[in-house]
């Protein structure tokens, strides 16, 4: 046999075992992609980010590399875009596994053994490292991305534009808290008298705004309600400009995504490009016992609501003659223009009564009557995860409020709390988070209202609950009545040890899946 006949068997060799290692590699990279797609998509799909959250997880990451379990609250979400990234990775790992045969294969023809060793190692390598291949994938799928956005935006707001000359009147809310919950109550107090589409969930970004405009609002809706969220300086002013507001309402500004937006003067700026987006003829609503929203009514030109439960005089909805327990609250309702009401809800908590105000002024410049909206604040149930009681069963009363939090919904939680009058109060907390600066100094000052309120203390995560186990000595509280656990399933096992009927649990906060222990 002739050097080239030998040529020849070992070419053949190498790219028989090269195509076969190549092949069980890229299949089973899919399954090795799912954990960093479910953290990019967690993260926007905002690669800067994914890059930061790979170098504050670091433990969550040598897990994945070296395949041990990884507890997730929740699953990765298979939507279009995610399908879509997962096409790209693959082809990018197509490309990849391509050049590596090619590069073991000039390899093999100087040194056939230091060439297979480059084969095997290298798609090992891929293997392994398949979260940082995605950042390269998902880099080359945003141009795709923002042009298939910019085509359901398109749509979406020339369809808004053709509706509104039917009649279709848009609510827009936003504000750093509280949002979801007046959406919500939004939909069910003007549904007494008027057509309402409301958005699922916490849609509140342009491309889920989209869907909902796109798939779902038809000629036969009277009123859109549309939650604004943003993260950052612009991004209520391009939902704005997409869902073209008649009304708009600031449920209240407070210290949440510091670390974004560093001030709470760009949260202020930030929420109110929601009033700059309404015409001249639309009407702004803002919370006046809010601090930080004050001044944007106070400097806003166009007709203005401003409701509350303080300094009534000043206020164009208000309420009075509050009563509040574990069953929910009854106050007097007022609108300065057309009189009083009674009201009763099964809301927990008073902070709860502003958000019903807030939706109390949508109804009554939408022409609802008092009547109508009294009746609408009676059928309003608790939202999912933010102060809603879950039957557990067992005789303990569990209040979920694990949403998100901040400095005045966790303090309004802990009032919650401690209108049970009876049975051993619990609560179960990460502490607040994404509050940039403060957060340690909030967390630490919220541990004394903990210790007011409750009889024991489960804190999720050893080292980021710190500032509350300081807090919590610092105040006196009994140190065998705190635990401190690594995960919300530690979490509920201790509660399951301490546990008797009677008891309140509440949940205050949860963290996401992306969110770092540290």
């Amino acid at each position: 046999m002739d050097i080239f006949e030998n040529m020849m068997i070992g070419t053949i060799i190498y790219f028989v075992i090269g195509i076969a290692v190549s092949i069980l590699n890229y299949k089973s990279i899919t399954k090795r992609s799912e954990f960093p797609i479910h953290m990019l998509q967690l993260e926007g799909y905002e690669t800067e980010e994914y890059t930061k959250w790979i170098a504050e997880n670091k433990s969550k990451m040598n897990k994945f590399v070296y395949e041990k379990a990884i507890e997730v609250k929740s699953p990765l979400v298979w939507t279009d875009r995610a399908k879509r990234l997962l096409k790209r990775h693959q082809a990018t790992n197509i490309i990849f596994i391509s050049a590596l045969l090619i590069v073991g294969f000039v390899g093999f023809l100087f040194n056939p053994a230091l060439g297979f060793a480059f084969l095997i190692l290298s798609n090992i390598v891929l293997y392994y490292y398949q979260y940082k291949v995605l950042e390269i994938s998902n880099n080359r799928q945003v141009p795709v991305e923002e042009k298939i956005n910019m085509g359901f935006y398109t749509n979406a707001q020339g369809k808004i534009r053709e509706l509104k000359k039917d009649g279709l009147k848009v609510l827009g809310i936003t504000g750093s808290f509280g949002k979801t919950s007046v959406k919500f109550i939004s939909d069910t107090v003007l549904s007494e008298g008027l057509r309402v589409k409301n958005t699922p969930s916490s849609y509140n970004t342009p491309m889920g705004l989209s869907k909902v405009i796109n798939n779902d609002l038809d000629k036969s809706y009277e009123v859109f309600i549309a939650e604004l969220g943003a993260k950052k300086k612009g991004e209520i002013d391009e939902v704005a400009k997409l869902v073209q507001p008649d009304i708009g309402i600031i449920t209240a500004i407070g210290p949440t995504h510091m670390h974004l937006f560093k001030t709470i003067e760009n949260i202020q700026n930030t929420k109110y490009e929601l009033i700059e987006n309404l015409p001249e003829d639309g009407v702004a609503i803002f919370n006046y016992d809010n601090d930080y929203v004050k001044p944007l009514s106070d400097k806003t030109k166009i007709r203005t609501i401003n409701y509350g439960i303080k300094d009534i005089e000043k206020l164009d909805v208000y309420a009075k003659d509050i009563t509040v327990d574990e069953n929910g609250s009854k106050f007097t309702l007022g609108v300065k223009d057309i009189g009083e009401i009674p009201c009763e809800s099964k809301l927990l908590g008073v902070h709860n009564i502003s958000n019903l105000l807030a939706s109390a002024c949508a109804g009554y410049v939408l022409g609802l009557s008092l009547e109508q909206i009294s009746a609408g604040i009676k059928k309003v149930e608790p939202v999912e995860h933010r102060l809603n009681i879950v039957d557990s069963g067992t005789g303990v009363i569990v209040i979920d409020d694990a949403f998100n939090s901040n400095p005045v919904g966790f303090r309004a939680a802990l009032d919650v709390l401690n209108e049970f009058k009876s049975g051993r109060k619990i609560i179960i907390t990460p502490g607040m988070v994404e509050l940039g600066d403060i957060e340690e100094e909030e967390n630490e000052k919220v541990a004394s209202e903990i210790a007011k309120v409750c009889d024991y203390a489960i804190l999720v995560g050893p080292n980021r609950t710190k500032p509350i186990q300081r807090g919590l000595e610092a105040s006196g509280f009994a140190k065998e009545n705190t635990f401190v656990v690594e995960s919300l399933t530690k979490a509920t096992e201790v509660l399951g040890s301490i546990t008797k009927p009677g008891d309140i649990v509440l949940f205050e906060n949860d963290l996401p899946d992306n969110y770092s222990e540290s």
